[in-house]
């Protein structure tokens, strides 16, 4: 173990803490943003301009932040990001307080959110391996799916219970309160800045050196090229699960709460059981039998007429899914040099993010 992993279990510990109370309380402005549009709009237009907002800005960032994520001190990073979306939280609350209840504004601040986010991802992406030895990534990134996925299912109940309980400026501060924890969590985190002379100058140069880098890594090319195409293929089935429940056992909106809660709640034990593989030594023969797996559960989920079934392959699949992220992960964090890092996990946040709505 080398002097960078020294405490390696109290600094991820931390970090991953930090980082889901984080998630926590922007899921939850999250979710009650788009309830607000809903309910105060009732135009589907609305929702989609919503959307666009939330996710556009994330993919056109994401290539400059990583390239800030191989130049820059990542943990600042982090920090300036979550900073930046709670500020803007803040200003949005404030503004809602004082009457300026603007649809408009609210899309200015999903935009601002959604750079934050895309500026943080690859950051925090990079910074796993840099705090954890090599043969314990998968074992973290499993943990770190898990807390993810517990994080997708209490947010959204705890969002609705605060949405009927006060108003949308107070649920807005909620945001600003996590960040603030989660940002005084990390700044006591001792990550060193990675040393690199190789980065050249112009960033447009160091961005072009990320492509160039995935030209010549066969490996984490094909690693892209594979992820790209799943994505591509399984967004469609994937997102219309809803309209499945919707039309094949009722209108009842309890059932696609149900549908939601029973995926994450798998993707929260699927994250645990990969967690325990953190030995296996051919990660990739992991994902590849958990993309066979899910591809084998997803068939009979669209043949499934019974609901308690249905529910029980929901599951199924949302565990298999952390079996299909991780080990890929881990083998990328493992193989990718420390000053390529960022680039090449923003590059794999812009072809997912891209290739679902693709595929959709």
């Amino acid at each position: 173990m080398n002097a960078l992993h020294t405490g390696w279990k109290r600094k991820i510990t931390l970090f991953l803490l930090a980082e889901t109370i984080s998630l926590l309380g922007s899921s939850i402005v999250q979710f009650s943003i788009v309830w607000y549009i809903t309910l105060n709009t009732s135009s589907g237009e609305m929702l989609a301009i919503a959307v666009l907002c939330a996710f556009l800005p994330q993919v056109l960032i994401s290539l400059f932040a990583g390239v800030w994520a191989d130049t820059y001190n990542r943990k600042l990073l982090c920090i300036a990001s979550d900073a930046l979306i709670a500020l803007v939280t803040l200003g949005l609350a404030i503004s809602f307080m004082l009457g300026f209840k603007s649809i408009e504004l609210l899309f200015v601040a999903l935009i601002i959110r959604s750079f934050g986010t895309g500026i943080q991802a690859p950051a925090a992406s990079a910074i796993i391996p840099q705090l954890v030895p090599k043969e314990k990534l998968l074992r973290v990134n499993g943990l770190n799916t898990s807390l993810n996925s517990l994080t997708m299912l209490a947010s959204p109940a705890i969002s609705g219970f605060l949405y009927s309980q006060t108003s949308i400026e107070n649920i807005l501060l909620v945001d600003v309160a996590t960040a603030v924890i989660g940002i005084s969590i990390v700044a006591f985190i001792p990550i060193a800045k990675i040393a690199s002379d190789s980065i050249p100058d112009n960033k447009f140069q160091a961005m072009l050196a990320g492509f160039r880098y995935l030209q010549e890594n066969k490996l984490i090319r094909n690693i892209l090229i594979f992820l790209i195409c799943v994505c591509f293929l399984i967004s469609p089935a994937a997102f219309l699960t809803p309209l499945l429940v919707n039309r094949t056992f009722g209108e009842e909106s309890w059932r696609l709460a149900v549908n939601e809660m029973t995926f994450s709640a798998g993707a929260l034990l699927g994250g645990l059981l990969i967690s325990f593989w953190s030995e296996y030594k051919n990660k990739l023969r992991i994902t590849g039998i958990a993309c066979t797996l899910f591809g084998i559960f997803m068939i009979a989920l669209g043949n499934a007429y019974w609901f308690p079934l249905y529910l029980a392959l929901n599951i199924s699949l949302g565990a298999i899914t952390p079996c299909f992220n991780a080990p890929m992960i881990s083998v990328m964090q493992e193989k990718v040099e420390p000053e390529m890092m960022g680039r090449v996990f923003s590059l794999v946040q812009i072809a997912i993010s891209c290739s679902l709505p693709l595929g959709w």
